[in-house]
């Protein structure tokens, strides 16, 4: 059997299990790897590789690293190199249609949730971030739209109330990968038809900004727990606990849900067990929290070098 001519499109750390299982299938020739250009970073704005590049040339694989995915320059260069598929898999680009019509059996993606649910930039965030039981990966047949195309295949894993979005990240990324590897032969051999999404029930799951890890006190507290995992390790929950001459800004590590009422924001409680604060609805204790610029500390030790006392606000 000739392999199958694949270009692989991606960035991220998300793309690397799908890069490595597509590599170490005898059944896929990896022509390419497509990944963004190395970007500043650090203090010394020293240029950084990609996760995807970095895992390419370890495999010894060609690397093409356009500024624009729209370049004629670069199409040309992928005309040439005669892809039967292209798969992509958190690239960062959106692909023009002369990309997307170029291989004959199109353009699969990869993504984290189960479309039409979670469209766009960040569908592991918001799933955990909603209180969703469960989430998975969609093998897509890429079109023009934002993760619109029609769906080839759908795994699906629980969200468990231990991960956040690392963990889910990582178990998703192995996912996608085994799904993929598993979809593209029955694909092209016509055993898998292309489903169009349904027309109902779509979400957008936008890019994750800083101030998403603001802790709103207002929320219920399951609400707050859902978003604290979610925007887990980034961009981390955090809090301004008052204190003169300025509010303190505490990063919020770990809590547990209380059915315990009080003041929106107010301290009912910090002792050795934690440091309980009251929400919209019900309380949550919190178990683990930081300093700016200090260590991960359990609430125990954390009290002992920053005292806070019940009635105590954060904002």
């Amino acid at each position: 059997m000739i392999p199958l001519r694949i270009i692989f499109m991606g960035t991220a750390e998300l793309s690397c299990a799908s890069l490595e299982k597509l590599f170490g299938d005898p059944q896929f020739q990896i022509v390419a790897v497509v990944t963004q250009p190395d970007k500043p970073k650090g203090r010394d704005l020293k240029l950084q590789p990609s996760p995807v590049k970095i895992l390419a040339e370890k495999l010894n694989l060609p690397v093409l690293q356009p500024l624009k995915a729209r370049a004629e320059n670069f199409i040309s260069q992928l005309r040439e190199l005669k892809p039967d598929l292209m798969v992509v898999v958190a690239y960062g680009q959106i692909l023009p249609p002369a990309i997307l019509d170029l291989p004959p059996f199109g353009c699969l993606n990869v993504h984290t949730s189960l479309l039409p649910k979670y469209r766009g930039a960040a569908p592991i965030q918001w799933a955990i971030a909603e209180g969703e039981p469960e989430t998975g990966v969609t093998i897509m047949q890429m079109d023009a739209g934002l993760d619109t195309g029609p769906i080839l295949s759908t795994r699906r894993t629980p969200i468990l109330p231990t991960d956040d979005s690392q963990r889910l990240h990582d178990r998703l990324a192995q996912l996608g990968a085994e799904l993929l590897v598993e979809t593209i032969p029955d694909f092209v051999s016509g055993k898998i038809s292309p489903s169009p999404q349904p027309a109902t029930g779509s979400t957008y799951a936008s890019k994750i900004k800083k101030e998403d890890g603001r802790i709103d006190w207002n929320l219920p507290a399951e609400k707050i727990w859902h978003r604290l995992r979610a925007f887990t390790p980034w961009p981390g929950a955090f809090a301004f606990f008052q204190t003169e001459p300025k509010p303190q800004l505490l990063k919020i590590w770990q809590v547990a849900v209380l059915e315990q009422s009080g003041g929106v924001g107010e301290v009912l409680s910090a002792d050795k067990t934690g440091i309980v604060v009251g929400c919209g609805k019900n309380a949550l204790r919190i178990l683990e929290l930081q300093r700016e610029g200090g260590k991960r500390l359990s609430a125990e030790h954390f009290l002992a070098g920053f005292p806070i006392k019940a009635g105590g606000r954060f904002e």
